[in-house]
Formats: C-alpha cells, sequence, structure tokens
C-alpha cells in the first residue's frame, strides 16, 4: 500500500517544490480552509496558489481535510463576529446552518450574508498570524524531513532546475 498509494501521492505533492513551498500550501491550505463564510474555500485557496505558485493539489487537499475544523469552527467564528461588533449572538448552531444551506441555500444566503461578514472580519483578525504560525512550524519540520529524504526528489527536481540554469548561464 505504501509503494502502490501513499508514495506516488507524495510524490505528486511535493514534486518539484522546496519544503518551504510545502510548508506554505499547507499553512494555507490550513486557514483558508476553516474560513468562516460558506462556498469560498476553494476559491480562495485556488486564488492564493497561483498568486503564490504554490503547490495546487496539497492546498487543495489540505482545504478538503480540515472541512471537519471548518465545522467546529464556523460558529465560534459566527460569535467571535458577533462580539466584534456588538451584535446579538444568532441563534443556530452548526448543523442547523448546514441543514439549511442544503434545504434552502438562496434563504439561509439572504438570512446570515450580514453575520457571514462579521464572522469573515474575526477570521481576519486570526487568518494571518495563523498563516505564519503555521508556516514557521512546518517550514523547519519539512526541511528536516527532506534533508532525511524522505519527499525523495523533491529537492532534486528543484536543484535539477537551477543546475541546469547555471549550466546554461556559464556557457
Amino acid at each position: 500500500m505504501q509503494k502502490r498509494l501513499l508514495d506516488p501521492i507524495v510524490r505528486l505533492l511535493t514534486q518539484g517544490i522546496t519544503p518551504e513551498k510545502i510548508a506554505l500550501s499547507l499553512a494555507f491550505g490550513i486557514v483558508l480552509g476553516v474560513f468562516p463564510v460558506l462556498g469560498t474555500t476553494s476559491l480562495l485557496c485556488l486564488i492564493v496558489a497561483v498568486l503564490f505558485r504554490l503547490n495546487l493539489p496539497a492546498v487543495q487537499l489540505v482545504n478538503i481535510l480540515v472541512y471537519p475544523l471548518w465545522l467546529a469552527l464556523l460558529v465560534p467564528f459566527i460569535r467571535m463576529g458577533d462580539r466584534l461588533f456588538g451584535v446579538s449572538p444568532l441563534a443556530m448552531t452548526a448543523n442547523q446552518i448546514l441543514a439549511l444551506a442544503h434545504q434552502h441555500l438562496p434563504y439561509l444566503i439572504a438570512m446570515l450574508w450580514l453575520t457571514e461578514l462579521r464572522a469573515a472580519a474575526a477570521w481576519m483578525l486570526l487568518g494571518p498570524p495563523m498563516i505564519i504560525a503555521l508556516y514557521l512550524g512546518f517550514a523547519p519540520l519539512l526541511r528536516r524531513l527532506e534533508s532525511l529524504h524522505v519527499f525523495a526528489g523533491t529537492s532534486d527536481a528543484a536543484n535539477g532546475v537551477e543546475s541546469s540554469r547555471n549550466s546554461r548561464d556559464s556557457l
């Protein structure tokens, strides 16, 4: 299973990128994956991956994997946004919000758009520092894993591109 399933996936997710880019992909995937506006996380991850030239499959995979965390943090972000703007709390649980999203999405959007904006403002206070903190945590760990050759071929591909540029420049 390791050779046939996990190793090819790891190679795809780490192909030709540095541990720092992988760390940034993970950090953005996690933090953008919990952005509290319904239906926006995949688009945000796509935009950030393109802007920062990150590994899009890695960012989107992490975004998908943190969905349970998104669900767990939705109501706390809503509550934080309500407190931030001095608004009385919304009387709905995360499960009620999801059920309404599946049954009557247009009604839910009309009902929650201001609540979602306040939750997004709360996320804006926590999101950027969390991206930085996660990146600073993941980068040394991934550099260490690379030095142990866990990511076989990642630095070789990046170094191969660099060495071909250097040899071309010396000609």
